[in-house]
């Protein structure tokens, strides 16, 4: 599926948010948020899903948060608070008061921090391995993350093959990283700063789970290699309302090794009320 063609908003300090809006202007608005790593961007994650809502009426805001994709990359620390806050303020120029939020990883955390800081306006998650559930140490074990450093801050920087290394561990199955994606990814991350990944921390929530007011729903890997297959245990338990689904023979990227049932079962999820 060729790229479609995004759009750019001014969200104020010289900053600018590019996003994919596809759907129906008036349907319930779904809001997409990728997970980090060099290149990494809103559309080359979740290509393989938005189709299937918006063929069902969501208006889907398939964002690049800031530091990835098109978007605005600032001299700046990317902490958990400066990304979330860029999705806020791309929110709030948009007119979008209630919405739901699906994140994957990174951007799993970053939709928690969302739903935490703004629970009026989050009326469901849907979190695909999302960060932000162990201590830093805990991802800094894991052999993507691992992999994912040592190539962007290697002497040979981002190429096709050095992508492909880093990506393949996204997926039990490498078979199933296509070539556009890569060329995507690659695309991007040359023009990415070092200090993006190198500043990008994100807390520990797991703690703050309980808080969430919204229902939850998890998916996970057993064989994900950049966010502990735990993670999906500690939503399960900590979550006032949530269902969490794990699979075997799957790694990072659910929405995409599994796509047919994550887009079914995230709609049924997602229909049992209206934003």
């Amino acid at each position: 599926m060729s790229l479609p063609e995004g759009t750019y908003q001014d969200i104020g300090d010289g900053l600018k948010m590019h996003f994919h809006d596809i759907g129906p202007e008036v349907g319930p608005v779904l809001v997409w948020l990728h997970g980090s790593g060099p290149g990494a961007s809103g559309w080359s994650n979740f290509k393989k899903n938005v189709p299937y809502f918006a063929e069902r009426g969501f208006r889907n805001l398939v964002v690049d948060n800031l530091g990835f994709g098109f978007s605005s990359k600032p001299d700046t620390d990317y902490t958990l608070d400066f990304v979330a806050g860029g999705v806020r303020r791309l929110l709030d120029r948009l007119g979008v008061e209630r919405c739901f939020v699906v994140g994957n990883s990174h951007g799993g955390a970053v939709a928690m921090q969302l739903a935490l800081d703004e629970p009026a306006r989050v009326a469901k998650l849907v979190l695909m391995a999302p960060g932000g559930l162990e201590e830093r140490e805990a991802y800094m074990k894991m052999a993507g993350i691992r992999t994912m450093m040592k190539v962007f801050f290697g002497p040979d920087g981002i190429t096709r093959d050095t992508m492909r290394t880093v990506f393949g561990l996204q997926l039990f199955d490498p078979t199933q990283l296509s070539d556009e994606t890569i060329d995507e990814r690659v695309a991007v991350a040359k023009d990415q700063p070092k200090r993006v990944m190198a500043s990008l921390h994100v807390p520990h929530l797991a703690p703050r789970l309980p808080e969430l007011a919204c229902p939850v729903l998890g998916w996970w890997g057993m064989d994900d290699q950049f966010c502990p297959s735990t993670g999906a245990v500690t939503l399960a338990r900590s979550c006032k309302d949530a269902r969490v689904t794990l699979l075997s023979r799957c790694g990072h990227w659910v929405m995409v090794e599994h796509t047919d049932l994550f887009n079914r079962g995230t709609h049924d999820f997602l229909a049992t009320c209206s934003a």
